[in-house]
């Protein structure tokens, strides 16, 4: 590598001899982080969950599908301003410091979020309703584009070497936290309430629970100390030095690719089977949508536990020998799993289905933080993690629920989602062992230490 990267390497070496590294400061980073990231995607999720409704309550329409792709392309939206936000907040994070980029973004998430359920119908004000939630959704997809990258950069330059991947899933188990808690309030609120108490206000309620991750922004940015790593760099170099753009592609170009690749074939799968699955269980297999909602729930509770197992194998084994064997029987899994959902649309098929892919979704996602991490060096590590994830993650996790409904609805197939999760599992495969990042042995030392990158 350059004498940049060197640099960084220097300042990392003198991390993990610094007094710093408290055991309490560690478990406060570790559970503000998780914490923070989690009310975040919990905010994130549960549009999803109640995009029915939203459609009925902001999209009115006289034909249903019209109404419910507006309210997915709305979602859709969320996604696609996720890159900009990333490297916006990933530039600011890779300057300023991990703990005050992650205090203001989930502070930015809760404020947007507050909006969301705060807004009027559209029957109460108008256009400017559906306005407003386009809004919000513009401000939740600028702000946690941020924090994968931002949480990763932190748990991953806390951990001590030959723990990277494992500390770096606990950002995994924030989401699987918000997983579990966004699908227990849907399951709470549409077994307890009728529909039009969902419609007329019981939508809202997850929306005005997430605006209290604000609070543990002010936590982060006052009571958690920076990353050790970054601390040390900065000590190194003085003053954050500003990279041109074209340096940073000619220097990550390959990380890039390769990060998407790991990236992509997780994302579709965490999407299809979390995000569109209530939608798909409620619109194809003509299932209540609390059964789709128990299973989410029992996932969430699994992968809590399971990606930090993930992690530690990742660390032992090596990440990328892992990956690939974990994504061919994916690949091999996916149409036997959605055909044995369709050909007897019960709720212990899908329940069964739903295990099947939360123990998958584990064994490849766990170290996605780690391993997304250790491809950058210090100085740019945020950046170039948002770049690739959100890029990834907007190609394949927020368009999925738009483009399987429209390929489903164009095509008749109730299979879609199989051969959608097939292509992005082959994809995948193709771009990590393309790159030299994927293919030689520098990713699986970097698992176990900083110190070779």
């Amino acid at each position: 590598m350059n004498d940049l990267h060197a640099l960084d390497n220097d300042a990392i070496d003198h991390t993990h001899a610094s007094p710093q590294l408290n055991p309490r400061m560690v478990r406060r980073a570790i559970v503000s982080s998780v914490l923070g990231s989690g009310l975040e995607w919990f905010d994130f999720l549960v549009y999803g969950y109640f995009s029915k409704i939203i459609a009925q309550v902001f999209f009115p329409s006289d034909h249903t599908f019209v109404s419910l792709v507006l309210t997915l392309a709305t979602f859709a939206i969320g996604f696609i301003v996720r890159p900009i936000g990333g490297i916006l907040l990933g530039i600011y994070s890779d300057r300023v410091g991990r703990r005050r980029a992650l205090a203001v973004l989930i502070i930015a998430m809760a404020a947007s979020t507050l909006l969301m359920g705060l807004t009027p119908s559209y029957a109460t004000i108008g256009v400017a309703a559906p306005l407003l939630i386009v809004l919000a959704r513009l401000l939740q997809g600028m702000s946690v584009g941020g924090q994968f990258a931002t949480a990763s950069a932190m748990l991953v330059e806390y951990a001590p070497p030959g723990k990277k991947m494992f500390y770096g899933s606990f950002n995994m188990s924030s989401q699987a936290f918000a997983l579990l808690l966004s699908s227990g309030v849907g399951l709470i609120l549409t077994t307890q309430l009728t529909h039009a108490q969902l419609v007329a206000w019981g939508w809202r309620v997850p929306f005005l629970m997430g605006s209290f991750a604000g609070p543990i922004g002010f936590y982060i940015r006052h009571r958690v100390a920076e990353s050790p790593e970054f601390v040390q760099l900065r000590e190194h170099r003085g003053a954050p030095v500003k990279q041109p753009v074209r340096e940073f592609f000619r220097e990550n170009t390959d990380a890039v690719i390769c990060a998407m690749g790991v990236i992509i074939v997780g994302a579709a799968t965490n999407y299809v089977w979390h995000s569109y699955l209530p939608l798909y269980a409620e619109r194809q297999l003509h299932l209540p949508l609390s059964n789709a909602l128990v299973g989410a729930f029992v996932s969430g509770v699994l992968n809590i536990v399971l990606f930090p197992v993930a992690g530690k194998l990742c660390d032992r084994y090596g990440a990328y020998r892992l990956f690939y064997p974990v994504i061919i029987a994916w690949v091999v899994v996916a149409y036997p799993l959605f055909h044995f959902v369709i050909s007897a649309p019960t709720f212990a098929h899908l329940f069964t289905a739903q295990m099947i892919a939360t123990l998958f979704l584990a064994a490849m996602s766990g170290s996605h933080p780690g391993m997304l991490a250790t491809l950058f060096p210090v100085r740019n590590r945020s950046t170039g993690v948002a770049l690739s994830y959100n890029v990834a993650v907007t190609l394949f996790g927020g368009l999925a629920p738009l483009t399987i409904t429209t390929l489903t609805q164009w095509s008749g197939s109730s299979l879609t989602p199989a051969f959608y999760l097939i292509f992005a599992g082959l994809l995948s495969l193709a771009m990590v062992f393309f790159t030299k990042s994927g293919r030689d042995e520098v990713p699986e030392a970097r698992a176990g230490s900083a110190t070779t990158h």
